[in-house]
């Protein structure tokens, strides 16, 4: 019984180190640099409108993605690429408009249409549970000769 003890928290040993390699693999790629496939993934396409990167079939998408491979396999940053191939392609290969500037009105607009149409559905929800106003009294209005005589003689003609 006690082999057998042994050798299963061996195994349990074995195991866990294993994983815990594997892991520390993992992450030394992580820290290695492998932001090429995150960046294609980020970025949209500037030759497939509606597309990332990634998903865009294009040759010209092909040879960008090669070219981003390329450029963090020479050792450059993530963000000196993006500001070469934002100054490059401008705002199109970004998946949401910076919130400066023009861009700033994609973020506003909702929010103040959101804000305006609470405000419609209160004031409205507000009118329609306000108590009802009482019927006031007729008032008696004083016959005018006049008129009457008008309407009398419009009568008469027909």
């Amino acid at each position: 019984m006690l082999k057998r003890l042994t050798h299963t928290g061996c195994m349990a040993i074995a195991i866990f180190g294993l994983a815990a390699g594997l892991s520390l693999d993992a992450r030394a790629a992580d820290d290695a640099g492998t932001w090429h496939y995150d960046m294609w993934n980020s970025m949209m396409s500037p030759y497939c409108p509606g597309r990332t990167l990634l998903d865009c079939p294009s040759g010209q998408a092909t040879e960008l993605r090669t070219w981003i491979a390329d450029q963090e396999a020479a050792g450059r940053g993530r963000e000196d690429v993006e500001a070469e191939l934002y100054e490059q392609f401008g705002d199109v290969i970004l998946q949401a408009p910076k919130a400066t500037g023009f861009g700033l009105a994609a973020y506003l607009i909702p929010v103040v249409g959101v804000a305006l149409g609470a405000l419609v559905l209160v004031i409205f929800l507000r009118r329609q549970t306000a108590p009802a106003q009482p019927a006031s009294a007729p008032v008696a209005i004083a016959p005018d000769p006049e008129l009457d005589r008008l309407i009398d003689e419009e009568m008469a003609r027909r």
